[in-house]
């Protein structure tokens, strides 16, 4: 009888132990957990990336020449704009541009959310210029600037966050990186909304041309032998065509400063056939070789060769539309 017993003991005991080890329990969210960050050395302190997120594997990108956000006219989003409530924080966003300008801490998300869907529906793309803001209208653009070094950014605002009370606004990796933001994981910024309004936008079109024109004026013109002004010295500006006028995008899938790597790159994308009908070129440019793909005529066929690049190459691809 004893030697019953002691079986049935052991055999209770393995059944505890067995149900201590398979917790059906899910991990805490995110926002609701302690929010002591890990810095790119090792460290703790707050500010920084969450946990498992981080930069990921940027090797042979080159941060400074993705381009910013290209404004443009869009329709805010019905179901991204509604009220809402987050960690018991009711937030009403804007549902059209407001002027505004405020100051405050920003941090970045990187791989932890990238290929994850974004408020605004959109895939978040932690090499591309975006951030997320808690009331500003999805999408909207901003001009974010860093006071410490002057460094300015424009963004397009696609998601919410981030929820903590001591944070404006969660940039990007990319624009974080070119904003000198990363290694310290957050930093004080300005942020100032954007109008991108037709009416807004054919302004600074104005505006831009303006420039152009009192650029290109030579103030000391060159006289050919008859004592004229030679032709391209005091010219009107020139007519815009339809095809300057129309819009193409690319695919940048890498820049290096080796003009070999980006042989290489361009050799495997043709290899592979990731370009489809479009061409890849090795374009040189402010001393980096840049691997494109392109021009495809709409963003759309520009995402699906992006998507290609990565998939098959473990890279990050970027869209751009110049």
């Amino acid at each position: 009888m004893a030697i019953f017993q002691k079986s049935i003991i052991i055999l209770c005991m393995a059944l505890l132990t067995a149900c201590a080890g398979t917790s059906n329990t899910k991990p805490e969210p995110t926002s609701a957990k302690n929010t002591t960050t890990k810095q790119p050395n090792g460290s703790s302190k707050g500010g920084g990336y969450y946990l498992d997120d981080g930069p990921g594997d940027n090797t042979g990108i080159d941060f400074d020449s993705i381009p910013d956000a290209q404004l443009k006219t869009e329709k805010p989003l019905v179901s991204s704009n509604k009220p809402y409530q987050a960690l018991g924080q009711k937030y009403v966003p804007m549902t059209s541009y407001v002027p505004y300008t405020k100051r405050g801490i920003a941090s970045w998300y990187g791989k932890r959310y990238h290929g994850r869907k974004t408020s605004s529906g959109e895939v978040y793309d932690m090499y591309s210029m975006s951030a997320a803001h808690t009331t500003l209208p999805i999408p909207s653009f901003v001009k974010v600037v860093n006071p410490a070094n002057g460094k300015a950014v424009v963004v397009r605002v696609n998601d919410r966050g981030p929820f903590k009370s001591d944070r404006l606004i969660d940039l990007s990796y990319a624009a974080a990186h070119k904003l000198g933001l990363v290694a310290n994981g957050s930093g004080m910024v300005e942020v100032t909304a954007i109008d991108t309004s037709p009416e807004a936008l054919k302004n600074t079109a104005n505006i831009t041309v303006a420039k152009a024109e009192l650029t290109n004026i030579n103030p000391t013109p060159t006289l050919d032998q008859s004592n004229n002004i030679t032709d391209n010295t005091l010219s009107s500006t020139p007519a815009v065509s339809n095809e300057a006028r129309s819009t193409s995008y690319y695919v940048q899938a890498g820049a290096f400063k080796n003009e070999a790597n980006g042989e290489l790159l361009q050799k495997k994308i043709l290899d592979l056939d990731l370009a489809g009908d479009a061409a890849v070129t090795n374009v040189y440019n402010n001393g980096l070789h840049r691997v494109r793909l392109g021009p495809f005529a709409n963003k759309k066929e520009a995402d699906i060769h992006a998507n290609k690049v990565r998939n098959q190459l473990n890279i990050s691809a970027i869209v751009t539309n110049q």
